[in-house]
C-alpha cells in the first residue's frame, strides 16, 4: 500500500559540535529542517543562534558531527556551488555605495556587494529580478538608490536579493533588526508573500522575540548555552513553560491566529 513519505531534508545536523578558542559554541545538536519547513530559531544572546545559521549556509564548519545541507555533507563538498542555492538575509548588509534597488537585488545573482565589473545580466535574469521586486511591493523604488532607501525598504529588497538566484533554503538573520512596528509588520508580510508564492521554500529565521515571527511559520527550535531545548512544531515548542525554560525567566505565550506574543509572567507591583 502506498505511505506518505517525509519531504526531503535540506538541512540535517547529527551530534554537531562547534568550538572556538577552547570555547563550545554548539554542543550535540541534532536538528532537521524538511522541505517547504519555515523554521525558528530562538534563544538569549549567546546561545548559539547565529552560528547554527552558518552552518546552514555553508559559511561554517563543525568542529564533531555532520551538517548536510541540500542533500551534501559539509567537507566533501564544492563550498561556493552549494552557497548559490542558499539564499541569505542579513539586515547589516555592507554596501555602501548608492546602488538601485534593482543593482542590489542583482547582486545575489553574482553573490557579491557591489555590482561585477563589466558583468551584465541576461534578459532572464533582468525579468526575474522586476517580478520579485513588484512581488515585495517595492516596484516604486525600484531606481532609487540605496542610500535614500528607508530600513523597512532596504529589509524587503535584501529578501528579493536573497531569492533571485531561486534558492531552496533561505536564511534570515534578525530581518526585523531597527525596524518600527509598521516596517516590522510590512516585512513579516513580505516573507510570508514568498513563502505563499513559493511553498517548498524551507527557511530557517533567527530572532530574540516572538512578535518578529512571520505567521508562515511552521516549526521553532530554542537554544540554550549552545544546546538546542527544544524543537519541533512551532505550536508545541513555542509554549510558555518552555520558552520561560530557554530564556530562564517567566514568559507567558500568548497565541492569536497564527501570531505569537510574550510578556512577563510575573505579577506587576506598584512602587509607592
Amino acid at each position: 500500500m502506498p505511505t506518505d513519505r517525509l519531504p526531503l531534508p535540506v538541512l540535517d545536523l547529527r551530534d554537531v559540535s562547534l568550538v572556538r578558542d577552547g570555547k563550545a559554541l554548539l554542543q550535540d545538536v541534532a536538528l532537521t529542517v524538511r522541505e517547504g519547513e519555515r523554521w525558528a530559531l530562538l534563544g538569549a544572546n549567546g546561545a548559539g543562534k547565529s552560528t547554527l545559521l552558518k552552518l546552514a549556509g555553508a559559511t561554517a564548519h563543525p568542529t564533531r558531527g555532520t551538517v548536510e545541507v541540500l542533500g551534501r555533507r559539509l567537507g566533501t563538498v564544492d563550498i561556493r556551488e552549494l552557497r548559490e542555492s542558499i539564499g541569505h538575509v542579513d539586515p547589516r548588509h555592507p554596501l555602501r555605495s548608492p546602488l538601485t534597488i534593482e543593482q542590489v537585488v542583482l547582486t545575489g545573482i553574482t553573490g557579491t556587494i557591489e555590482l561585477m565589473p563589466r558583468w551584465q545580466p541576461t534578459a532572464a535574469q533582468q525579468t526575474r529580478v522586476a517580478q520579485l521586486v513588484d512581488l515585495l511591493g517595492i516596484a516604486d523604488r525600484a531606481r532609487d538608490p540605496w542610500t535614500t532607501l528607508s530600513q523597512g525598504e532596504r529589509g524587503r529588497a535584501l529578501i528579493a536579493r536573497a531569492m533571485v538566484a531561486e534558492p531552496r533554503l533561505l536564511l534570515l538573520d534578525e530581518p526585523s533588526t531597527g525596524l518600527d512596528v509598521a516596517a516590522r509588520e510590512q516585512l513579516l508580510d513580505t516573507i510570508d508573500v514568498v513563502h505563499a508564492s513559493q511553498p517548498t521554500l524551507s527557511s530557517i529565521l533567527v530572532t530574540h522575540h516572538l512578535e518578529e515571527l512571520p505567521s508562515s511559520t511552521t516549526h521553532a527550535a530554542l537554544l540554550r548555552g549552545g544546546r538546542v531545548q527544544a524543537a519541533g512544531r512551532a505550536s508545541d515548542v513555542l509554549t510558555s513553560e518552555l520558552v520561560s525554560a530557554c530564556f530562564d525567566h517567566p514568559i507567558r505565550i500568548h497565541r492569536t491566529g497564527d501570531r505569537w506574543a510574550a510578556h512577563s509572567g510575573r505579577l506587576a507591583t506598584t512602587i509607592h
